[in-house]
Order: structure tokens, then sequence, then C-alpha cells
């Protein structure tokens, strides 16, 4: 899978993405089959899969950490399952959010692991066991709907009303990872993030299917220390625009901008950059909690960045405050009748 959305993924589609297509066919026919013919483990769980339709954010792990905290307030034990993107350990591992760092297990993992118990493993079975065998009563997936070898209770597929799947063409043309109608067609329920129109589409075609829209809203939460302030603000996430339009509504003024890369380990050179360009300009530096995650546990530059940075957090908030509840109910359901036939 492709690391980095390149920027001609999100725009009209060009000679690029044309140039590509005899690629992202061939790309599409086999995603498709492994997703139509995946053999898929089982646990005795309840499995809630938190996906995408394209490579790149779509809101995926707040709103995996919004179900969880409902499972939570049902009084069920969640635990997170994620491939630990970026992560160096090829095993099964327990994520300790005050032991490991970004470069180890990745940065969703860390978020993740501060709400539940959270486990990275290449091998989603595996991992899924491990869960089990820790006490988990439900699992969420952050992430992996295409590529799952592990059976699926629920399959919610989030989606940015302002990015849409960009220029709608398969990877390495697009960002979209599998045919729209596989896609669909596995799917259990769609989640629009936001109010803009480049989902709308896709949200249609759902309708059709017969399949659930959800609607939901990133919303930071309250940054008094912000308003009015003068900042530098930077972050490695896959829309940087998206974090650029919160701050704006929280009331800062931007005054320099620094983008990296999704899942992007800070050299030390751009770390004294930030700290430099801050410190000559008095501006505030602020991030995302994705990124201020990942220069926990460096020490040095990165723990004297850490410690001048205003981190934003952020919270999925969906528009029927019941639809977590009702997730989590369908994804129980189909889990008891899994069982059921498996006798």
């Amino acid at each position: 899978m492709v690391s980095e959305a390149p920027p001609f993924w999100w725009t009209k589609a060009d000679w690029r993405a044309w140039g590509l297509s005899p690629i992202s066919f061939l790309y599409g026919r086999i995603a498709g089959r492994r997703m139509r013919r995946a053999r898929r483990g089982h646990v005795p769980v309840p499995v809630i899969c938190i996906g995408n339709f394209t490579v790149g954010g779509a809101g995926k792990t707040p709103t995996a950490i919004a179900i969880a905290r409902a499972a939570t307030a049902r009084g069920l034990k969640p635990g997170f399952l994620s491939r630990g993107y970026g992560g160096s350990l090829d095993v099964v591992t327990m994520v300790d959010p005050h032991h490991h760092r970004a470069d180890a297990v990745g940065d969703e993992a860390l978020l993740l692991a501060r709400e539940a118990m959270t486990v990275i493993s290449r091998r989603r079975v595996d991992g899924a066991k491990r869960l089990v065998a820790e006490g988990a009563e439900i699992i969420i997936m952050d992430d992996g709907f295409q590529s799952a070898r592990l059976e699926l209770d629920f399959a919610l597929v989030v989606i940015d009303s302002n990015r849409g799947i960009g220029n709608g063409h398969l990877v390495p043309g697009g960002p979209v990872r599998a045919p729209i109608p596989e896609q669909m067609r596995q799917m259990s329920a769609m989640l629009k993030v936001g109010t803009g129109p480049a989902a709308d589409a896709l949200v249609r075609q759902a309708a059709r299917a017969g399949k659930p829209v959800h609607v939901a809203t990133v919303v930071p939460r309250p940054s008094p220390s912000l308003a009015n302030r003068h900042v530098l603000a930077y972050a490695g996430i896959a829309d940087p625009e998206k974090f650029y339009r919160t701050l704006t509504g929280l009331g800062a003024a931007i005054v320099e901008r620094r983008a990296f890369p999704d899942h992007h380990h800070f050299t030390e050179d751009e770390i004294d950059d930030l700290l430099k360009d801050a410190a000559r300009q008095d501006l505030l530096p602020v991030t995302t909690a994705k990124d201020a995650v990942r220069l926990a546990g460096r020490g040095g530059q990165a723990q004297a960045l850490a410690d001048k940075t205003e981190v934003v957090e952020i919270d999925m908030v969906f528009d029927d405050p019941h639809t977590p509840g009702h997730i989590i109910d369908a994804a129980i359901a189909h889990c008891r009748l899994r069982l059921l036939k498996a006798r």
C-alpha cells in the first residue's frame, strides 16, 4: 500500500491519473479479488472494523475511540486492534503508552492505548486472540477493512465530506484502496464526517445499496489559550489543511505553517528549525495529538518542542448520539448469530 498520498490524488483526475490507469485497473482487480475471497479467522467476541475507502486520513482513529467509549459506558471491556502503522515490532504486542514510542508501535496505536488496551499485530487474527485472552469483550479494529483476515461483525467505513475519494481512481492513480462496489458490498454502514459536498455521490450510492449512512463531526476540545494567539502550526497528518481550519475556528492566528508527510517522524534538524522559528517570531507552536505522541519519549530537543507546544485534542461527535450504541448492538447480534452457526 502506498504510504503517502501525492497531491494529484485529491484534485480532478489529470494525465497522471489517466496515465496510471492500466496499473490502477490491475491493482483494483487484485484488491477486489482479495476482499471477495479472503479466508477469515474467528474470535468469540464481537469485532467492529473502522475503515475508509481511501489511503489517507478520514477520521478512523477518533471514530474508533468514540465507539470504545460507548462500549465502556455500557459496561463492556473494549480492546483496540491495530497493525501499528510505521512501527518496528513484528510480534503481537500489547501497547504501553508509558513505555513504547511511536517509532516502535505507531502513533495511532499510542493514541488508542490512552483509551483502552491496544494490541498491534500484522496478523490481525493473532492480535484479536491476544485481546480475547486479555479479557476484551469487544474488539475495535482501527483500519484493515480491505485486508481483514478476521471475521467482522460490523464494518463502518468513514469518509471525509471535504475530500471524498479524491479523483476517484484506484491506487496508484488515485487514493481508492479497492473497487468501490466491492467495498460497498462488504461494509455494514457509512459514516460521513463533516458537512462538505465531496461525499454526496458515495452517500447516494450507499443509500441505493441499502446501507445506513451516519453523520458525525470532528469537534476540537476547548482551547481558550489559542484565542487571538499568533501560532506556528505544524502537522504530519494526511490532511493538514483540516488542522489549519480547526485552529482558525479556535481563534488562533496562523503565522507559520509546516506540513509534513502523514505519520512523519521529525528529524533533529526539523525540530531545531521549528523551535528557532517559533522563538524568532514569538509564536506558540501548535500541533495535533497524533504528532505530539511522535515527540514523546525522545528526550533532548524533541522534549523541548513537546514542552513548548500546545496540543489540540479532538473528538468525533455523532449527529445522533445513539449511533455508537446501535453499532455495538448490531455487532453483538451478528456475533451471536455467527457463533451459533459455527456450532
